[in-house]
């Protein structure tokens, strides 16, 4: 007799790629425990044996969406200053919220804004996500100063927290059909409120 569970098929990484898809075109409560099934082409219970349960699921295509060779963290660390760290979050965006082959916008704006007050733990995840980024980016931003890359006067705060709204912003205008374009253009207004960086000879 066949037994229930987890397929011989089962393909891991592949039914992760396709939850991570599912989960970005329709958000996290939206994306049922069916959705997942008939996407991913298993049974329930393949799914809690093999990921536990649709909220680490999720977390797990969260990851998958932030890994890759081009990550928040390797933009900032490895940008001159604090404002080219910026310029590289925003149009590492505007080319990922509009890509051919994934859903537009941002998984992880989407899925919190889908999210109602009985997933509030998943909604934290998510804050906590973006917070880290912006503080990376604000601590890049301080050390440029220090380093005299920006001027003295830069606010690391304000600028941080412009490029983490601009980037949401974009999110909400990719899934409303704005193209790349449009977006990279609105990168460079963006980049308008950015003090010009610094050569020290």
């Amino acid at each position: 007799m066949r037994k229930k569970g987890r397929p011989l098929s089962f393909d891991r990484e592949d039914a992760l790629h396709k939850a991570m898809l599912l989960f970005w075109r329709h958000g996290y409560e939206a994306t049922s425990l069916n959705d997942l099934t008939t996407t991913l082409g298993v049974k329930p219970s393949s799914i809690y044996s093999v990921f536990g349960d649709k909220k680490r699921l999720f977390l797990e295509a969260v990851s998958r969406y932030l890994s890759g060779p081009i990550t928040s963290e390797s933009i900032i660390d490895q940008a001159e200053n604090g404002r080219w760290a910026a310029l590289g979050l925003l149009k590492a965006a505007a080319e990922g919220f509009t890509g051919q082959d994934t859903p537009a916008g941002c998984l992880l704006a989407s899925s919190a804004i889908s999210c109602s007050d009985t997933a509030n733990d998943v909604k934290e995840e998510l804050a906590a996500i973006r917070r880290g980024i912006e503080l990376r980016l604000r601590d890049k931003v301080i050390s440029s100063i220090a380093a005299g890359k920006l001027p003295a006067h830069t606010s690391a705060d304000s600028l941080a927290s412009l490029t983490m709204a601009v980037i949401q912003g974009m999110s909400t205008l990719a899934r409303d059909g704005a193209s790349r374009a449009k977006l990279l253009r609105l990168v460079d207004t963006a980049m308008l409120a950015w003090p010009d960086a610094q050569t020290k000879e």
